[in-house]
């Protein structure tokens, strides 16, 4: 995408009002642009086929579809942009299945709104981005199995996984390290399945929690 075009974002939410107030929030900024809004899951699942937006926000309490469901629907359809909770649910259930359905982020709406803008960049950059709220329920939804630790990882491994964490790419991490991206890719591979972990919003969360 070309740098200077603004990043283009789905705003999903059964309250108008809600839409309509994240929507002025975000018009102040010249590098974001709404192009979509939904009232449902299933009205999203339909825009976001046909607008292709660089961010889905979505809320978790919705009439037919919840977000979590939505999010996991979309994920299934094939859609590859980012996608953020933002939600005033900290349901445990909600924010393991919406990390596992692979969200970018789960943000509580007791934030504040200026707070919210560079979260959403945040997640645009390739963060993941959580309520300071949840990070411990996050840790405690996907603690890796059988015990394992960042002792079981290399160095290298070890190397990656803080980079993961920091929202970088497989390609940037390569260039940091001096080393292809299909090597990368190897390395992430091997983490995830040394810590029994799914995805790479799994190994970032975990990496928050685990590498000091």
């Amino acid at each position: 995408m070309n740098a200077m075009l603004p990043h283009t974002l789905l705003l999903v939410d059964d309250h108008p009002m809600m839409r309509r107030g994240l929507r002025q929030l975000i018009e102040l900024e010249n590098d974001l642009v709404v192009v979509g809004e939904a009232n449902n899951g299933i009205e999203a699942c339909a825009l976001a086929a046909r607008l292709s937006p660089d961010l889905i926000v979505l809320d978790n309490n919705m009439p037919q579809l919840n977000g979590v469901e939505t999010l996991k629907r979309l994920r299934e359809q094939g859609f590859a942009g980012k996608v953020l909770l933002f939600t005033v649910s900290d349901a445990e259930q909600d924010v393991r299945d919406a990390m596992r359905f692979g969200a970018d982020g789960y943000l509580l709406k007791d934030m504040e709104p200026e707070h919210l803008i560079s979260r959403l960049r945040e997640v645009l950059r390739g963060a993941l981005v959580v309520s300071p709220a949840l990070t411990a329920v996050l840790a405690q939804a996907l603690r890796a199995p059988q015990g394992a630790s960042s002792l079981d990882l290399t160095d290298r491994e070890r190397q990656v996984l803080k980079m993961i964490a920091a929202g970088l790419s497989n390609k940037m991490i390569g260039n940091k390290l001096g080393i292809t991206e299909g090597t990368v890719k190897v390395h992430v591979k091997n983490l995830l399945h040394k810590l029994g972990l799914r995805s790479r919003v799994e190994a970032a969360v975990w990496a928050m929690e685990n590498l000091r």
